[in-house]
This record gives C-alpha cells, structure tokens and sequence, in this order.
C-alpha cells in the first residue's frame, strides 16, 4: 500500500520535474534569441570591491578589471575594514602592475550592520566619483568587454522603465574537490535554468545576482543608498527587489563572469549550500516551496524504487534523465560557456540528490554560519545567535 501512494506521488513530482525542464528549456532558447543593444553608451564607472581575506585566483580576477577594453573612463574601489587585511599586499601590487588605472583602498571602519560586505560596499561608494557603480565580489574574474556589454543594458528602457540596476549571470570555476565540483555543476545547470525561467515568465527579474550588481546613482538614492541592506543575508536579491519597487527595471546582461568556487570539502559544501538555501528560503518564500517540483531526477529514481524496477517507471527514469541532461547542457554550456559540465556531467544524479536533501533540510531551522559566525535568520535579515 505504502510502495503504490510512494510511486503514485513521485510519478507526478517526476512529472512536474519534466515539465519544469521543459519550460528552461524554452526560457533559454528566448533568452539567447533576445537582440543585444548596439548602443555605444560608455558612462564614468567606480568598481566597488569589498575585501575580507584571501580568495581563490584572487589577484587573477582583480587584474582581469584592468584590463577592459572600455571607451570610458572607470576607476576600481577595493574596500577592507583594516589595512591588515591579507588582501591588501594584492592590491598593492595591483596599483604597481597598472598605473594607469585610478585604483583606490577605502579603509571602512565602520560595522553598519551584521553582513560585513554591504557595511564595506556604503563606505565605498562614498568615495565613488561617477554616477554608476558595479558591485562584484572579490573572486569574480570577467572578459575585457565586461564593462561595455554591462553598461549597454543601461542605455534602453525596458517596459517603459529606466534601467536602474543590471545583473551578470555566472559559472563557477572548480577548484578539484568534490565538494568544489558539485557546487559549480549546481550553478551551471540548476540554478541559471530558475534564473532564466522566471524572467520568461514575469518578462522581467526583480532581484539581484552578487556576480555583478550595476545600479545607478539614481536608482540607488531612491532606495536610500546601500547602508539599508548592511543587515540583510541575501543582499543582491534584497538590493535588484528594491531597484524594482522603486519603479526601475532590473535588467539580466548577456555577459558571463566567472567565479572562484573554493575547494570544498563535503562539510563545507553542504554549509555553503546550506546558508544559501535558507537565504533563498527566508527571501522567497512561496517561491521556495514551488522547488519541490524542480527535481525531477530524484523524483523518478524514487519512482523507480517504490514501482520495483517496473518497465514503466525506468522508461519515464529514461525520459527524465534525457530531459535533465538537455537542461545541463543548454544552460551550463550552451549559454554559460561551461566545459567543466562535460566533464562532469556524470556527477549530475549525486548533486541533484544533494540539492533535495538540502531543500527539504533548509527548513529544519532559521540558523546559518557565516564567516565563521552563527546568525539567526529573521525576515530576510540576519541577527545575532545568542544561544
């Protein structure tokens, strides 16, 4: 009895998962299909970067933003909250290899709020000289024509809006481990299908990606700056949420940037994972749940079992493999430019289970460790653990 309403309800989850696949699929295919601006609009640019000790490939990715191939001017902010930071003999160097940027170390003493990064970004950009500014974290290495694709997204109103903030998509470098490689598979060809899924239908996104956070001056004053987020957990969706409500357009760049995801080892990819999901979770609530129909993988191995190998249910395993390995490929190559999927395409089973049993455990509690330090999750804002 138990086996029969088991396989009767993962045969529909299995299908929802199909469908889900499906429907990336397409969001995909319109999401490459979408004409680029030919705008040569090239504003003054200040890069805030916020720095708290030593990142994989660090120096790579800061030496990467001096080397655009920008008709306009742009300066580089690093931001650290004491000159003992073990970044700051990197940016020193950074200064000697290229004169010829304006590149700046903004000591941010101030603690505006418990997510250290924003607390350093609102101390930054009062040092900023031009009217738009690109956030991006420490590890993200881009291509020469980062700055120019980034910036032609804010040339062309969107819906009748200006853009106020442009968001970058990304794909995550492994660094060898297995923790580091299903991590980066999950952001190659999970995350991104959501991602595309929901701006093909809401025609619109309404949040932010930490890869990249382009946002105007203009935007930003009307959202009171960057100090109101110095509390938040998920700062980039909270920052692309209130561009939005403030009556801009939140605009997706077809530009990829890469990511240094750190060698984990499994306890700390699953602590990572852990933290992000309760993010998402306590960000995106109704939103969250809907995830339950996004695993279509695990959903028919399950069905597999609870029909006892039938012919049926390893035919529709067939189908759902086939369609998860389509998405895999189209997201995480096909649009990201992701050779490690190839490589590591057989792990794709291992981090789909993994990413279900972290949703399901995601609700287990409120608490996230970050940095080192525990924190309660309150509504999307983060508080101090006193147990």
């Amino acid at each position: 009895m138990l086996s029969t309403i088991v396989a009767s309800v993962t045969t529909i989850l299995t299908f929802a998962g199909m469908f889900y696949f499906i429907a990336a699929l397409w969001s995909v295919r319109a999401f490459l299909r979408r004409r680029e601006s030919a705008t040569g609009f090239a504003p003054g640019v200040s890069i805030l970067k916020p720095v708290k000790g030593l990142d994989p490939e660090m120096y790579e990715a800061f030496a990467s933003h001096c080397r655009q191939e920008y008709a306009g001017d742009y300066e580089i902010l690093f931001g650290a909250s004491s000159m003992d930071d073990p970044a700051v003999p990197a940016i020193e160097r950074l200064r000697v290899e290229f004169p010829e940027h304006n590149i700046r170390l903004v000591l941010c003493p101030e603690q505006l709020g418990l997510n250290g990064k924003i607390s350093n970004v609102a101390q930054i950009a009062v040092q900023a000289r031009y009217d738009y500014l690109v956030v991006n974290d420490s590890d993200i290495r881009v291509s020469p024509r980062y700055l120019k694709r980034i910036m032609r997204d804010f040339s062309a109103p969107q819906k009748g809006k200006a853009v106020g903030l442009v968001t970058a998509p990304y794909r995550g470098r492994a660094h060898g481990t297995l923790g580091s490689k299903l991590e980066a598979l999950g952001i190659s060809t999970d995350f991104f299908a959501g991602v595309l899924l929901s701006l093909k239908l809401d025609g619109e996104i309404r949040f932010g990606l930490g890869s990249t956070l382009a946002v105007s001056r203009e935007a930003l004053d009307a959202i009171g700056g960057f100090a109101p987020l110095a509390d938040a957990l998920a700062d980039d969706y909270e920052l692309g949420l209130r561009v939005a409500e403030a009556g801009f357009a939140v605009s997706l760049s077809r530009e990829v940037v890469e990511t240094a995801v750190p060698a984990y080892d499994l306890e700390g990819f699953f602590a990572h994972q852990l933290r992000w999901a309760r993010g998402v979770r306590d960000s995106r609530k109704l939103g969250y749940l809907g995830l339950i129909f996004t695993f279509g993988l695990p959903w028919a191995i399950f069905n597999v079992l609870a029909s006892g190998l039938s012919l049926d249910s390893v035919a529709l395993l067939s189908i759902a493999l086939l369609a998860r390995v389509s998405v895999a490929l189209a997201v995480g190559v096909g649009m990201l430019g992701d050779r490690q999927v190839l490589r590591d395409l057989w792990l794709l089973p291992v981090r789909d289970f993994a990413a279900l049993w972290l949703w399901v455990w995601s609700f287990a509690s409120d608490t996230v460790t970050w940095r080192g330090d525990r924190f309660v999750l309150r509504n999307g804002k983060l508080e101090k653990n006193r147990v």
